[in-house]
C-alpha cells in the first residue's frame, strides 16, 4: 500500500514540484495550504498565503489531481510568530521569524494534523535532506545538494520526533530542474519569483511594521560610547540593527557603527568598525540533530547569519542549553537574536539563538 503523505503547499514553484516528484514516486498525496493572515492582511503584496497563492495552490492540485485543504492558522501564526518577533525586536534582539514559523507552524500544528489524520509523512519544498544513520539510528539533517540554495540553517530546530515523519522531495535538485520540472508539467506558477525577506514585512521595513502593529513609537534614548558616555540621540531601538552605519541620524566625523542594543536603559552603544569583530559568542536553547549530547569540544563549520558563509570554529559542551562558540578567526556583527548553525561537512550538528554576553 502506498504511503499517504501530506504535501505543505505555498503556492510557489519549489512545493508544486516536490508534488510532481511524490507522486511519480507512488506516494498518495494531499495539498495542504497554510492561511496565515486575515482576509484583509493576506491582500498585501509579497504576503505568505496571499488569496493568489492559495488558489495557484489550489490549481496546481487540481491538475495533478490530488485533493486540497486551506488550514487556517492565522491566530497561532499571529501568536506565536508575528508577536515574538514584535516582541523580541523591541527587546532588542535581531529574530527570524522563519525560524519561529517552521517549528510552531509547519512542522509543529501542521505537522501534528497531518499525523493526527492518519498520514505517513510531511513533505515541504525546502532545499534541504533528512537521512537516517543505520548504526546510531539517528535522523540527520543534511546540507542540500544545491548548497546555494540550502535551507538548513532555518531548519535546525527541527527534533527527531518531526526528522522522522519529513520528506524535502528537492533535496537533491537545483532551482534550475525544479522549475524545468515544472514547466514541463505546465504548471500555472512555473516562473513564479522566489518569496523574498519576511513574509509579514515584504517590505523590510521592520520599524514602519512594528509602529503600525502595535500603535507604539519606540521612546528616544541615548547614543554611548564603550565607556557610557553621551554621544547623542537615538530614535527609539527598532530603527537600529547591530553592524548599522547610515542612518544614525548623527555625525561623529569618522564612520561610526551600532555595536550593540541595551533595552535595560534604552541605549545604543557605538564605535569603529573594528570593534564589531569578535571570535566568541554564546547561544542559548540549544537543539543537536546529529548528536543526541555533547560532552567535549566539536570542530565544526558555524553560520551566524542565513546569507554568511559557514566559518571554522569550535562548539564547547552544551550545558543546560546554552553553549560557547570560538571562531578561529574573528567575525563581524555577530547579533543578539539571530540564529548560529554548526555543520560538520554536510551534517547538520544543530544551531542555537545568539545571545548578548
Amino acid at each position: 500500500m502506498s504511503k499517504k503523505v501530506m504535501l505543505a503547499m505555498s503556492g510557489g514553484v519549489d512545493s508544486s514540484a516536490s508534488a510532481i516528484l511524490l507522486l511519480e514516486a507512488g506516494y498518495e498525496l494531499f495539498g495542504a495550504t497554510l492561511q496565515l493572515f486575515s482576509r484583509k492582511e493576506a491582500e498585501k503584496d509579497g504576503a505568505c498565503g496571499a488569496s493568489s497563492d492559495i488558489e495557484d495552490a489550489r490549481r496546481v492540485a487540481q491538475l495533478l489531481g490530488f485533493p486540497h485543504e486551506v488550514f487556517p492558522f492565522s491566530d497561532r501564526f499571529r501568536e506565536q510568530v508575528i508577536d515574538r518577533f514584535v516582541s523580541e525586536y523591541c527587546a532588542g534582539n535581531t529574530p527570524n521569524p522563519c525560524i519561529d514559523c517552521n517549528r510552531e507552524i509547519k512542522f509543529g500544528a501542521l505537522l501534528d494534523q497531518a499525523l493526527a489524520r492518519g498520514f505517513d509523512a510531511m513533505a515541504t519544498g525546502h532545499y534541504a535532506r533528512v537521512e537516517r544513520d543505520r548504526t546510531t539510528g539517528r535522523w540527520l539533517l543534511k546540507k542540500a545538494a544545491d548548497e546555494r540554495k540550502d535551507q538548513t540553517y532555518v531548519l535546525y530546530q527541527l527534533t527527531q520526533e518531526q526528522l522522522a515523519h519529513v520528506l524535502f522531495p528537492l533535496g537533491n535538485l537545483r532551482k534550475d530542474e525544479v522549475r524545468a520540472i515544472a514547466m514541463q508539467h505546465g504548471l500555472v506558477n512555473a516562473q513564479k519569483p522566489d518569496s523574498q525577506d519576511i513574509c509579514f514585512i515584504p517590505d523590510g521595513d521592520y520599524a514602519a511594521f512594528i509602529r503600525h502593529d502595535t500603535g507604539i513609537d519606540s521612546p528616544q534614548g541615548r547614543f554611548i560610547d564603550a565607556h557610557g558616555n553621551t554621544l547623542g540621540t537615538h530614535q527609539g531601538l527598532i530603527h537600529y540593527t547591530v553592524g548599522q552605519r547610515k542612518g544614525l541620524g548623527v555625525t561623529f566625523g569618522k564612520p561610526m557603527y551600532v555595536l550593540a542594543k541595551n533595552a535595560r536603559d534604552n541605549t545604543v552603544t557605538l564605535g569603529e568598525d573594528k570593534k564589531l569583530f569578535t571570535c566568541e559568542m554564546e547561544v542559548a536553547r540549544v537543539n543537536l540533530i546529529s548528536v543526541d549530547t555533547l560532552s567535549s569540544p566539536m570542530r565544526v563549520q558555524a553560520k551566524a547569519r542565513y546569507r554568511h558563509a559557514a566559518q571554522p570554529a569550535t562548539l564547547y559542551p552544551v550545558v543546560q542549553g546554552r553553549a560557547r562558540v570560538v571562531f578561529d578567526e574573528p567575525q563581524r556583527a555577530i547579533t543578539p537574536g539571530q540564529a548560529a548553525v554548526f555543520y560538520d561537512g554536510e551534517l547538520v550538528v544543530g544551531g542555537g539563538t545568539i545571545v548578548a554576553d
